[in-house]
């Protein structure tokens, strides 16, 4: 296992050639008392997993990545860490690529997704005991006939780059929204993850277990729920899959 030499003081590190899931090591970890900060990164996983249980596959080549947090805070509070990592991430793609937030944690470019982030958590009564923040970001390559379009940062011409160079960015970056949060609250997150909102002000539709529902993305509330307006008015969604209306 090796140590990475450019994080900030903040984070400790753990590097594995090849895990089953960076996410289900940093909870082994916090179970057995780890402290804040700590980040898990591996070359490979084999048992990777996003949102709902999705696969998430996992060649040598790409970032797989967790952040180990204590919060201490209400798990409503906690959650919108998640848009802290989305903002993370963007800033660490090159800019000319226009990378974009897709609600409620991808990130795309050009409409494919690049980089998708997972919050697993422990209760400790009204508070978070533990945040695992899972984070993969393709960078040599993409998988194919996934049902949103994927893509990677070699692929859109970007400069090659190591897994352990973007992870010291990442890491960078993620401290300084976290601190935002942690100082101000959600209202720094949102306005920055609404000035990079993939899709706001257009026509989206989102999908339930067994239904869906269409209008318009018109803005993020303040407990970072989308807000999506139609003939029926205005609703407040906490959970769906967002994809374009058509």
């Amino acid at each position: 296992m090796n140590q990475l030499s450019a994080l900030p003081p903040f984070y400790s590190s753990r590097h594995f050639a090849e895990i089953d899931s960076t996410n289900d090591e940093a909870k082994r970890q916090a179970a057995g008392g780890a402290r804040d900060g700590l980040v898990i990164w591996a070359d490979r996983q084999t048992a990777g997993h996003g949102r709902q249980g999705r696969a998430w596959q996992s060649p040598p080549g790409n970032l797989y990545c967790s952040i180990l947090l204590r919060p201490d805070r209400p798990a409503a509070e906690v959650a919108l860490l998640s848009f802290a990592a989305a903002l993370a991430v963007c800033d660490i793609v090159p800019r000319p690529l226009q990378p974009r937030c897709k609600w409620p944690n991808d990130v795309l470019v050009g409409g494919r997704k690049i980089a998708g982030i997972l919050l697993e958590s422990e209760a400790a009564g009204a508070s978070v005991a533990w945040l695992v923040i899972g984070i993969g970001v393709n960078i040599a390559s993409y998988p194919a006939d996934t049902e949103i379009p994927a893509t990677s940062l070699a692929a859109l011409g970007a400069a090659p780059s190591s897994p352990g160079a973007v992870l010291e960015a990442l890491c960078a970056r993620f401290l300084h929204w976290h601190g935002a949060w942690r100082a101000n609250g959600f209202a720094p997150l949102r306005d920055a993850w609404l000035d990079r909102a993939d899709g706001l002000g257009g026509e989206i539709r989102v999908r339930y277990a067994h239904t869906e529902t269409r209008g318009r993305f018109v803005d993020l509330d303040a407990s970072g729920a989308l807000v999506l307006e139609n003939a029926d008015g205005r609703r407040h969604i906490s959970a769906g899959a967002v994809f374009p209306a058509a």
